[in-house]
């Protein structure tokens, strides 16, 4: 149990450790002015401040903002206390904290508030500063990476902190190669084989109908257009028309030229459907108004799309609706079209590939229902198809959302479990980036705020991703990991634990382990990987040195037989074993279930 001193304990202390995996028996809190507080050092020196903005030592060039300003006393604190948060203009300290025997003794000014997160983002990694230890962390995250951000980093050190976080498949922003180049493919060659050696997938993260910057500038006859006539450069997205069977011809060789040069593991087919999020009533950013589209509903509903927004016209969409819900209906129609016909294409290259995993991303549409007229996205229809051809399913947060709090996750996994076939892997795509909404302590996520968001949907979904792995900032990485795990651990007898989780997760351990009562060979640097499902680790009496240093499949079972280990696992995309001994030495084996055997 957490202890406490001082005010009445609130639910944000709670909500930090569970989030961050932090054992709360060995922390004790102490909130503002207390006789508590002042035995352990924290006591007022006369006169207070009122408190809007404050620095954290974790990173002290961020804008840390409190929604409302809160007047507090100003405290001296004891010389062995470490100070971590101050108020920006006067340094006057807000949060501080100090080790005891084998415990955490940690003081705030003010309250942490109901969320965890509203005045002290960093308190969890003010915690692990203190001597604290994640009880577990994930093996499973994953995360998408823009190579465009990364150029001057070497991809050896980017592989180390992605699997240190837990991060066991990277979806690679596949557009920047879609045309060969030598250096770019040295690069990712090298990236990719970076990551192999360190137990992580890839994945071609392809985002049509956006294909590249070369594939628009040669051909300008394939452009998709908006509803003002213009060519569809959108942000950053030079959208194609897809429905044009040349085009459509073009791209599926381009697709396949691509998955062909590089060591690929998957196809994550993302965000096909149109723009925009604000819908027909911004034409300069509507599509689909190529010319294929306005002909085919025209022949179907014997009005030219283009019509909506002429104010002449019968069909302009201000006089009369009916035009443009029909072409609304069209709309969503036709991009679930082109989304089962590029799962049937890309699962055709992914088997002459030899079993490349396939994952669909789409932006949630039950929690936004605004979703399916404004992007044509229609998560209901595209489901089964996932199902059909074997594709995990992401759930995106629509930027709509993303100021909601970290529960929304577990009411998304709740309105997509009835229309969700079985044997589809369900996962959430969390997007960590800067929001437009008000929103506080900070524009973006991190520290609690982040690990709370990670943690709600790891519970909440078997599968979660972050978009992207660039904008992680620099003091969360070290929590990631704990974060996204739904591990529960808790202490045994004769120096054991008990380990539940619904996936793989790596726990602190020191020497010989068994789980379930067998040897466990499969552990390096003080962390031991400990499989799915309800285990027991307890320490071994006899030496037993690591067969595997990491593996990203499934483990089902795991035995010693005369000397050999028999291997049972699964794993949707092939699974990448690093063998014991240093040197990072790699075997690959095939997707689904099987056993191998190891020396």
């Amino acid at each position: 149990m957490l202890m406490w001193a001082g005010l009445p304990a609130q639910g944000g202390w709670s909500r930090v450790l569970e989030a961050a995996g932090l054992d709360p028996s060995r922390v004790t809190v102490l909130e503002g002015d207390s006789a508590a507080a002042r035995a352990a050092g924290f006591i007022p020196e006369g006169g207070s401040i009122e408190v809007r903005s404050v620095t954290d030592t974790f990173l002290p060039s961020l804008q840390i903002v409190w929604e409302k300003p809160v007047t507090v006393p100003r405290f001296l604190v004891p010389e062995r206390a470490t100070v971590f948060t101050r108020e920006k203009w006067t340094g006057a300290p807000l949060a501080a904290g100090f080790r005891e025997g084998g415990k955490v003794v940690f003081w705030t000014a003010a309250p942490i508030g109901e969320k965890g997160y509203e005045r002290y983002p960093y308190l969890a990694q003010a915690l692990v500063e203190l001597g604290l230890e994640p009880q577990a962390a994930t093996r499973g995250l994953w995360a998408f990476f823009d190579s465009s951000y990364r150029l001057r980093a070497d991809p050896e050190y980017l592989a180390d902190r992605w699997r240190a976080a837990g991060i066991s498949a990277l979806h690679v922003a596949a557009w920047h190669y879609w045309e060969p180049d030598g250096q770019r493919d040295e690069y990712l060659r090298k990236l990719v084989a970076a990551c192999h050696r360190r137990a992580i997938h890839v994945y071609a993260w392809i985002e049509f109908p956006h294909v590249s910057e070369a594939f628009w500038e040669a051909h300008p006859q394939w452009r998709e257009r908006t509803a003002t006539g213009q060519d569809a450069h959108l942000d950053w997205r030079k959208l194609m028309n897809l429905a044009d069977p040349d085009c459509s011809a073009a791209v599926e060789a381009g697709l396949r030229n691509l998955l062909g040069r590089f060591d690929w593991d998957g196809v994550n087919l993302a965000e096909l459907y149109f723009e925009s999020l604000e819908g027909y009533l911004n034409p300069a950013r509507f599509t689909p108004f190529n010319e294929r589209v306005r002909q085919e509903f025209k022949s179907l509903a014997g009005v030219d799309p283009a019509d909506f927004y002429n104010p002449a016209s019968r069909a302009y969409h201000v006089r009369d609706a009916g035009p443009m819900r029909r072409f609304l209906e069209y709309r969503a129609r036709l991009a679930h079209r082109l989304q089962v016909e590029w799962l049937g294409k890309v699962r055709r290259m992914a088997e002459e590939k030899g079993g490349l995993d396939l994952v669909l991303t789409h932006v949630d549409d039950r929690f936004d229902t605004a979703m399916r007229d404004n992007l044509g996205a229609d998560a209901a229809a595209l489901l089964p198809e996932a199902a059909r051809f074997g594709a995990a399913f992401l759930v995106e947060d629509p930027a709509t959302i993303w100021n909601l709090g970290p529960e929304r996750y577990a009411e998304l996994a709740r309105r997509y479990a009835p229309i969700t076939p079985p044997g589809v892997r369900l996962g959430a795509d969390i997007n960590i980036v800067e929001r437009y909404q008000d929103v506080y302590p900070t524009r973006q996520q991190t520290g609690g705020e982040l690990f709370q968001l990670l943690h709600w949907a790891a519970k909440s979904f078997p599968q979660v991703a972050v978009y992207f792995e660039n904008s992680i900032l620099a003091p969360d990485w070290g929590l990631v990991g704990a974060a996204a795990a739904a591990a529960r651990v808790r202490s045994a007898a004769n120096g054991g634990i008990e380990v539940e989780s619904p996936s793989p997760v790596a726990v602190a351990w020191q020497g010989c382990a068994e789980v379930d009562g067998q040897p466990w060979p499969v552990w390096s640097h003080g962390k031991l990987l400990v499989p799915a499902g309800r285990r027991r680790v307890t320490p071994c009496s006899r030496p037993l040195p690591p067969v595997l240093e990491d593996f990203n499949g499934d483990i089902v079972r795991l035995e010693q037989i005369d000397g050999m280990w028999r291997l049972e696992y699964e794993s949707r995309a092939r699974a990448i074993a690093v063998l014991a001994g240093g040197g990072r030495q790699v075997r690959f084996f095939p997707p689904g279930r099987h056993q191998v055997w190891l020396r």
